[in-house]
C-alpha cells in the first residue's frame, strides 16, 4: 500500500532537486528543499495514507528542507510532525532550539511555525521516517507543545520505542496491508503520536481516555511479548510493571473478550507451536521448548497444549495440521 512519490533515478541528473523541490512546494505544508550540489542530488520518497495520520519514508542526500514564514502564510494545516531517523543522522530547528537525530531518535516540529531540517548532514544518505496528524486530535494548543519543538527525544524504550517500532514496521511491511487495515493502523498512530506528546509534557489528563486507553493495551502487550519466557509473569507483574492496580488490568481486558492469563497462555502456545513445526528446531527437545516460553514444567504444557490444538505437542511436530486449531 505504500506509493513511491518520487525516486530521483527516474529523472535526468539536472532535473531531480527540481522536481522534488515542487512536490515539496505543493505539499499539504508547503516547504523547499535545497542542496549546494543539485548535480549529485538523489532522494526517494514513499508515502502511506493512514487517514488520520500521513507517513512519509525520505530517503536523501545532503540537503535542507525549510518552512519558512511565507509559506506558513500561504497555507497552515496546523500539523503536529514526528520525525525519525532510521539510518544515518539530520538535524531538526525549530523555536530556537537545535536537535542533531541518530538512529532510532525522534523529534516534534509543528507546521504552524518556521523550521529546519538539516538532511545528511555528515555527507553520506540518510533514511528518515515522518509522520503527521492535525494538531487538534491532540486537544492541545500550539503553545502547550513547543516545548516539545526542535528537542531529541528517546525512539528506543517506552512510548516513544513503541512509536519507532509502528512506524519501522509501517513503513516496510505495508504490502500485507488490506485497504480496510488503513483507517485502524491510522488510529494506532494517532493514539501512539498523542501518547508521546502527553508523555514528556506530563500532560496524561488531556488525553482522551479511549487513546490512554489503547496505547496502555500496547505497551501491556509489548512488555507481555518481552517476558513470556519469564514462569513469573503474571497480572500482578504486569500491573506493576505499568503501575496500575491488578482489577485496572484486568478491566483494561474485557475489551478483549478475555482475561490476561489466558492472553499470556494463548501467546505463549503460539511460540511454542511455531517452533515445534519449525525444521530448523527439529532436535530441540519439546520440554525445552516449552520452558523457552515460560511453562514450568512439561505437563502441564503438555495440558495446555492439547487442550488449545487437540492433539500432543510430541504428535503435532511429527504431523502438523494445515491450520491450527483456534484456542
Amino acid at each position: 500500500m505504500i506509493q513511491t512519490m518520487f525516486r530521483s533515478e527516474d529523472l535526468p541528473p539536472q532535473d531531480r532537486l527540481a522536481s522534488l523541490n515542487e512536490i515539496f512546494v505543493n505539499s499539504v505544508h508547503p516547504m523547499r528543499i535545497l542542496s549546494a550540489e543539485p548535480e549529485d542530488f538523489r532522494a526517494t520518497a514513499r508515502g502511506l495514507d493512514l487517514a488520520a495520520v500521513d507517513v512519509v519514508e525520505l530517503t536523501c542526500s545532503t540537503s535542507e528542507v525549510l518552512r519558512t514564514p511565507r509559506l506558513i502564510r500561504r497555507y497552515d494545516p496546523e500539523l503536529l510532525c514526528v520525525v525519525m531517523a532510521v539510518q544515518g543522522g539530520f538535524a531538526v530547528s525549530q523555536s530556537g532550539r537545535d536537535a542533531v537525530l541518530n538512529a532510532g531518535e525522534l523529534a516534534l516540529y509543528d507546521s504552524s511555525r518556521p523550521f529546519r531540517l538539516g538532511l545528511a548532514a555528515g555527507g553520506e544518505a540518510m533514511t528518515m521516517v515522518r509522520a503527521h496528524m492535525p494538531r487538534e486530535f491532540l486537544g492541545l494548543s500550539a503553545d502547550h507543545v513547543e516545548p516539545l519543538l526542535g528537542r531529541s527525544l528517546p525512539g528506543a524504550a517506552g512510548v516513544g520505542g513503541l512509536l519507532s517500532q509502528f512506524l519501522v514496521s509501517a513503513t516496510a511491511g505495508s504490502a500485507a496491508y488490506r485497504p480496510p487495515d488503513l483507517p485502524r493502523l491510522g488510529t494506532v498512530a494517532r493514539d501512539l503520536l498523542t501518547a508521546l506528546v502527553a508523555h514528556h509534557l506530563d500532560a496524561d489528563s488531556a488525553v482522551p481516555d479511549d487513546s490512554r486507553r489503547r496505547t496502555l493495551l500496547m505497551r501491556i502487550d509489548s512488555f507481555v511479548r518481552q517476558h513470556l519466557h519469564d514462569p513469573d509473569l503474571s497480572p500482578a507483574t504486569i500491573a506493576a510493571a505499568h503501575h496500575i492496580s491488578v482489577g485496572h488490568l484486568h478491566r483494561l481486558f474485557v475489551t478483549r473478550d478475555t482475561t490476561v492469563a489466558a492472553w499470556i497462555r494463548h501467546q505463549r502456545l503460539e511460540h511454542a507451536r511455531r517452533e515445534l513445526t519449525d525444521p530448523a528446531l527439529h532436535g530441540v527437545p519439546v520440554h525445552r521448548i516449552a520452558a523457552r516460553w515460560g511453562f514450568r514444567d512439561h505437563p502441564t504444557f503438555t495440558r495446555a497444549f492439547r487442550t488449545a490444538y487437540g492433539t500432543a505437542p510430541k504428535d503435532y511436530r511429527h504431523n502438523p495440521p494445515n491450520q491450527p486449531l483456534p484456542t
